[in-house]
């Protein structure tokens, strides 16, 4: 994402124009990050600060003190042991589509901006794998594989940094059938709080599965930069599929739509991707995206595989369909039909945002079992009516994940109260219902109340202890997560 989308203003939601525990960084500090980078990749300058202080979350702008630009893992090791002997906070900085804050520098420091860091190494076709550095997004590894035959599917829609996407566990539309992050890394590169470099599975290790000791790449998975930074990834790829076919189709009720998910699921139809979108969230995506699909509640499917085992499991997904009242299938066979189709779910944000020019939004984000999810989203179908807020629903529903795209006015601080506890009621129906706060965005600042409801005092007592092991100066990303 450009940088110039990071932070936009001041105000309720702009940047604090001060950071740090003095505001700024000793002069020998400064000095000695310049001599491991140089010192045109190292910044102090407030706008490039304010550029990486906010993410696309609706929680204020905190800047950093200063901005380095590592172009290694030798740099990021120097760099971090030259903070540590300083006691200086490190934040992590990829691309900035983070939902929750977590780039923020709530207690000053120095960020990593870690994009010019962007190799695709050891790529092996025969055993499914490859390792990225920090720079590389997952649009840049699949055109990289273009003519492998193989893919990596993890796609939460922007086009994210893929070590990022496992410093926040993400997930995405294809999460149904190949899994997320947490399924699809192998092994990580990671610079801890000293400096020292970890290889979590053992250096250049690919393999399948292992029963070695505690699954240390499992820790730093979603530990959302707090345990250390992620300077390489070793990820599963999967093979390309031999035939493809996406279809649309309304439906009379929220109720229906999603009831029809968990039947298709239920009868084990290996559906790649089955997306929910609500009426409102409908009605946005056909102004923004120049669509005219039906406004009503939708599912977007998308089905993977051979020609015959295709045919197959549309038949079977169709007659679940009309069973629930659904509409005939719009088809979406050829490529550009389908990436037309998919574009319009992947600018839902987007779309939500044009419903109120000038507005900001706030992605909630949670997980159910999916036999709960009918009975929750129709729920908060209801609650987004009832409580006047704009708020069109898209989700993941094939793994029990949706959104509510809260749309609301920066200035209008009422109505931010009313966002802020819209989110934290449906988190906790989600959590009443054996749910999480959380199903791919991370915990990040806003979350860390809900995270002690969810896993109680003792899980966040071990974190805490987790965290204090490998960081015991609390130097990695401070005030996130815990």
């Amino acid at each position: 994402m450009a940088l110039q989308r990071l932070c936009r203003g001041v105000g309720a939601l702009g940047c604090r124009r001060s950071s740090g525990l003095q505001g700024q960084l000793p002069g020998e500090l400064v000095e000695a990050l310049r001599a491991v980078v140089g010192s045109q990749n190292v910044s102090t300058a407030l706008a490039v600060r304010e550029q990486h202080g906010r993410d696309e979350s609706m929680h204020r702008c905190s800047p950093p003190d200063a901005v380095v630009w590592p172009q290694d893992v030798e740099q990021v090791s120097k760099l971090a042991g030259i903070c540590y002997s300083h006691s200086v906070p490190i934040i992590p900085f990829s691309t900035g589509t983070g939902l929750e804050g977590g780039i923020t520098a709530v207690r000053g420091g120095v960020c990593f901006n870690l994009t010019r860091m962007d190799r695709i190494t050891a790529l092996s076709t025969e055993d499914f794998t490859v390792a990225v550095e920090p720079g590389v997004t997952r649009k840049a590894l699949n055109n990289y594989l273009r003519d492998t035959g193989l893919w990596f599917p993890v796609d939460p829609g922007a086009d994210a940094s893929l070590c990022g996407m496992a410093a926040t566990s993400a997930s995405g539309t294809n999460a149904v059938r190949y899994g997320t992050m947490r399924h699809n890394v192998i092994n990580l590169q990671v610079v801890l709080a000293d400096g020292r470099v970890l290889h979590t599975a053992g250096r250049g290790r690919h393999f399948r599965k292992s029963a070695a000791g505690y699954n240390l790449t499992g820790l730093f998975v979603g530990s959302e930069g707090t345990l250390g930074l992620i300077t390489q990834a070793t990820l599963r790829l999967h093979g390309s599929p031999e035939a493809t076919v996406a279809a649309v189709c309304a439906f009379p009720s929220v109720h229906a739509a999603v009831g029809c998910t968990v039947q298709v699921l239920q009868a084990g139809i290996p559906v790649a991707r089955i997306e929910f979108l609500d009426d409102v969230m409908m009605a946005a995506c056909n102004r923004f995206s120049g669509l005219s699909y039906t406004v009503s509640p939708t599912l977007f499917l998308e089905f993977h595989g051979s020609p015959s085992s295709l045919e197959e499991q549309v038949q079977q997904a169709e007659e679940i369909v009309q069973l629930n009242g659904g509409s005939d299938f719009a088809w979406a066979r050829d490529l550009e039909a389908r990436n037309k189709l998919w574009a319009a779910r992947h600018n839902a944000w987007y779309a939500a945002l044009a419903l109120r020019p000038g507005s900001k939004g706030y992605s909630t984000d949670v997980c159910v079992p999916i036999s709960r999810l009918p009975h929750i989203v129709g729920e908060t179908h209801r609650d987004l009516q009832e409580s006047g807020l704009t708020g069109p629903i898209v989700g993941h529903v094939g793994d029990g994940n949706f959104h509510c795209l809260l749309v609301f006015d920066p200035a209008d601080l009422a109505e931010i109260q009313r966002v802020k506890e819209f989110a934290t009621r449906l988190a906790r129906q989600a959590l009443a219902l054996d749910g999480t706060c959380t199903g791919e965005h991370g915990i990040g600042l806003g979350k860390r109340h809900l995270l002690r409801e969810e896993i109680g005092e003792l899980g966040l007592t071990i974190m805490r202890q987790i965290k204090a092991t490998l960081d015991p100066k609390n130097l990695m990303n401070p005030g996130k997560v815990l």
